[in-house]
């Protein structure tokens, strides 16, 4: 008898890991409303819609809030981005130890510690 649980489909955080080691940065969006979520779920949030799709991510958003941390081997900031799309992601941008809220910023994936992440760069001209 197969087991149950290796059958399954993967789950959500599964299926978006292995779209950014193809170096796919793609987000779910219901196929009836059109609203995009971040993280990947199984439903929307407050709706309960399970009728989501895998789709490309424009990969352009504006930074909403950022923070920087310092610390004595160096200081990095950690981002909150609203994506085009709509829904925010937390990350980082790069090149740059702090940017201002509302800057123009473009996603790329990067290896990190073995594992592929989103991490943003501001656009030139972007403001």
């Amino acid at each position: 008898m197969k087991d149950p649980i290796s059958a399954a489909q993967p789950g959500p955080e599964a299926v978006y890991g292995a779209h950014l080691r193809e170096g796919r940065f793609m987000l779910q969006r219901s196929r009836n409303t059109g609203r995009y979520v971040f993280y990947p779920r199984v439903m929307i949030p407050s709706t309960g819609e399970t009728d989501l799709e895998w789709v490309e991510a424009t990969r352009f958003g504006v930074i909403y809030a950022i923070t920087v941390n310092r610390r004595r081997s160096g200081s990095y900031n950690v981002a909150l981005v609203e994506l085009d799309e709509g829904p925010r992601m937390m990350s980082r941008i790069e090149g740059t130890e702090s940017a201002p809220i509302g800057t123009r910023v473009k996603a790329r994936i990067i290896e990190e510690n073995g594992e592929p992440i989103v991490v943003f760069d501001p656009v030139e001209g972007g403001n």
